[in-house]
């Protein structure tokens, strides 16, 4: 009955990856990160169905220990990722900053995707309260895009009332540290920076800013949509092993 109710619980989990794998996909981000929960999908029901026909008991001790370490070790590094996201997700910033770096997102014949137009109300209300400050628009044009996301970012911040003599565009990036390498060159030395991107994706973009030389910087924490902090968390903490390795 046991091998029953936890091959029934790794079932619904299959099932659940399944259908969140499928929302994602339907966001048209145009990146094919929905496969890893197809991944996550077929590794629970494998798992289950082990359980279920005793195969995990017939695998020798050895290889039990080995497996049970790297799943020790990968769920370790996990927690102390999202921990460290975690605790960047409200940060907003410093008044008066010299400059302010919005990260581009997607963009679409109608305008900024929700991330990205979560940015961008940020960034409105930032500079609306700093008069001072300039924001550098950073992004370049993606193959499913109908122009860069520089662009598409000047144009809905002027919508909102920020002065174009106040928006820099920087058009050739095509990712984060692209967007920090390129947006560098249109800022003073000494300067003082907020860099402005979804809450779950400030973690790691700090860490890029600082990186590129960007010494004098912090994080402005924008919104994001919830039922795809899953997946973005996810995906950052996969971003995050990387950018360490």
């Amino acid at each position: 009955m046991k091998k029953k109710i936890t091959f029934l619980i790794f079932t619904v989990l299959t099932v659940l990856c399944v259908v969140y794998s499928g929302m994602v996909l339907a966001t048209g981000s145009g990146t094919s990160f929905f496969l890893v929960w197809i991944g996550l999908a077929v590794l629970s029901f494998l798992f289950g169905y082990s359980i279920w026909k005793s195969f995990w008991k017939k695998v020798p001790r050895l290889v039990k220990g080995i497996c049970i370490a790297v799943v020790a070790v990968g769920f370790t590094a996990f927690f102390i990722v999202e921990g460290c996201i975690i605790s960047q997700m409200h940060e907003k910033g410093e008044a008066g900053l010299d400059y302010i770096i919005v990260l581009g997102a997607q963009v679409r014949e109608s305008g900024p995707s929700a991330a990205l137009k979560y940015r961008l109300d940020e960034a409105v209300e930032y500079l609306e309260d700093n008069p001072k400050t300039i924001c550098i628009v950073s992004g370049g044009q993606g193959a499913n895009e109908p122009y860069s996301e520089a662009e598409g970012m000047a144009q809905y911040l002027k919508e909102q009332g920020i002065d174009a003599s106040r928006i820099l565009l920087e058009d050739k990036s095509l990712n984060t540290e692209q967007n920090m390498e390129y947006s560098k060159a249109l800022i003073k030395d000494g300067a003082s920076v907020g860099i402005i991107t979804n809450d779950f994706h400030l973690f790691r973009a700090k860490q890029i800013a600082r990186k590129y030389g960007l010494d004098n910087v912090c994080g402005i924490a924008a919104k994001s949509t919830p039922v795809y902090l899953p997946n973005n968390m996810l995906r950052e903490f996969l971003a995050e092993i990387k950018f360490l390795l």
